[in-house]
């Protein structure tokens, strides 16, 4: 099995449904868009399930990349198709593979136009996906990074609001700006070190001065990918107008490429630039964190709420991120997958009214859970764990993320911790109006509750919260040796430059 390319197969799978969906044909328009549900709910499927391979076989003891594939690609220079997983991209490989076939069951019946391209898109983007957090090739990894903007930019602009061509091209020239920036921070490092490969890259001593103007460029993308304030305008207009599913992908897995960005290469690559900039980062962190949980309180329509929510949370993943401390990073990278689940049964929380009313406004609903009792007990299980209630999975990752930045800065454990406080006003505001009260409107008086390919659908989600709740070692365990091995690179490159004791070490 361990010759398997396991990588691969997982990467490059959703394109075979992607061709059988293409040679689907029939006079019904109908069958063929029930077809391609049925073919992309499959394989989405058939992936997930090849994805609990790395559940099973990983090992938790080593922070070596696993299930390595190498390949000469552009030998002249020095380009390899290159793959492999340690502990801190494993779990994101397999929380994109299961957020796939959910998109595609949310999609079943809110989707009826162009449905094949529809499904091809989402096939795409997971093949994408996957192969990002599997890249160990710089341009590689570009390539994936830059890819999934593509299919994002359509699923938007084809499928999503009445606003989706603004909100599709904002995405795309923020996202293509700092991309750029970094493409040419990537291309220094080729120059400096004569080799794309990311491993060898994690051990080279590049100058301090070039690695803050590499630092800035990476960040410069990766800031836009968090999103970290103030470049975080575009994700509530693309929430607001991305359709349900399109929604549940953004937030559960695109919002993590800019942390695993920050992981992957900013600490490891740029240390001291990124010992340099740690107090940008804290400011702009704790800003997202208060500023965009008090507009979260002030909106009317719930995509847009979530939305907000969700650069709050993600604020916690930079602080925790660039903490330097075991329990930080941990929990950044914790509350980077509870979000990740959490914030997609929030969107799809949403989806579920918004299918039956078409509408998003907060004022319109009231009392559903006289209608939909099975509905307000989901709701309530994914608000508290978005809240961080003790027994949710994300409880632990803010725990985490705050006890590392009591570590290392008191001042902005203090700052973080107002957005616990705050997140759970704009949380509970949210799920009074919408569950409690008395039910006075008339198109909710005959609304029904959840059918069961809803069930069906929050049923994984709802168990992986409780999961990551009361169990997290069992996920902490496969981050825990590649996070100490990452201090451990970070700490020795301080060392050698004399800037530990600026660390706090």
């Amino acid at each position: 099995m361990l010759d398997l390319p396991l990588l691969t197969i997982l990467t490059f799978a959703p394109l075979v449904g992607v061709l059988a969906i293409l040679i689907i044909r029939h006079d019904d328009p109908e069958v063929v868009a029930s077809n391609a549900r049925n073919v992309a709910l499959f394989v989405s499927s058939g992936v997930f399930l090849l994805s609990l391979l790395l559940w099973f076989t990983f090992d938790r003891t080593t922070a070596d990349f696993q299930w390595v594939e190498k390949y000469a690609w552009m030998d002249d220079f020095g380009i390899s198709y290159h793959m492999g997983v340690d502990g801190i991209s494993v779990l994101f490989v397999m929380l994109t593979t299961l957020l796939t076939p959910i998109c595609v069951l949310a999609s079943w019946t809110s989707i009826n136009e162009r449905v094949k391209e529809y499904m091809i898109a989402f096939l795409i983007l997971e093949t994408f996906m996957i192969g990002m957090f599997c890249a160990l090739d710089l341009f590689v990894f570009y390539i994936f990074f830059e890819a999934v903007l593509i299919p994002m930019f359509i699923i938007i602009g084809v499928w999503g609001g009445a606003r989706r061509v603004y909100a599709a091209f904002k995405l795309f020239l923020y996202t293509l700006l700092g991309s750029v920036l970094m493409l040419v921070a990537m291309l220094t490092m080729y120059y400096y070190a004569d080799t794309t490969n990311v491993i060898e890259l994690m051990g080279y001593d590049f100058p301090i001065d070039v690695q803050k103007w590499m630092w800035l460029a990476f960040f410069a993308s990766f800031a836009v990918k968090v999103p970290m304030w103030p470049v975080h305008t575009w994700l509530p207009d693309a929430h607001v107008e991305a359709p349900t599913a399109g929604s549940v992908i953004l937030a559960g897995v695109l919002l993590k490429f800019g942390g695993y960005g920050f992981l992957r290469f900013s600490l490891p690559m740029m240390p001291e630039a990124s010992l340099f900039f740690t107090p940008l980062i804290y400011t702009l962190s704790i800003v997202a964190v208060i500023y965009t949980s008090l507009v979260a309180l002030a909106q009317e329509d719930m995509k847009k709420l979530i939305a907000y929510s969700s650069i709050a949370h993600m604020g916690f993943v930079t602080i925790g991120t660039f903490t330097l401390t075991t329990q930080g990073i941990e929990g950044a990278i914790y509350q980077m997958l509870s979000h990740g689940v959490v914030s997609a049964a929030l969107f799809l929380v949403v989806g579920v009214v918004y299918d039956r009313i078409h509408t998003r406004e907060i004022a319109a609903y009231g009392g559903l859970v006289s209608r939909m009792p099975a509905y307000a007990l989901t709701f309530m299980v994914f608000a508290m764990a978005s809240v961080g209630l003790p027994g949710t999975g994300g409880f632990v990752g803010e725990v985490l993320v705050l006890v590392g930045a009591f570590k290392a800065n008191t001042w902005v454990a203090a700052f973080a911790a107002t957005g616990v406080i705050l997140g759970a006003a704009y949380t509970l505001y949210l799920y009074r109006r919408i569950i409690f009260g008395e039910l006075t409107k008339e198109n909710l008086m005959k609304i029904k509750d959840m059918n069961r390919r809803e069930i069906a659908i929050f049923a994984p989600l709802l168990f992986i919260t409780i999961w990551m709740g009361i169990y997290p070692s069992s996920f902490l365990d496969f981050m825990h040796v590649s996070v100490e091995h990452l201090i451990n690179q970070v700490e020795t490159s301080l060392a050698q430059s004399g800037m530990l004791e600026l660390a706090g070490r």
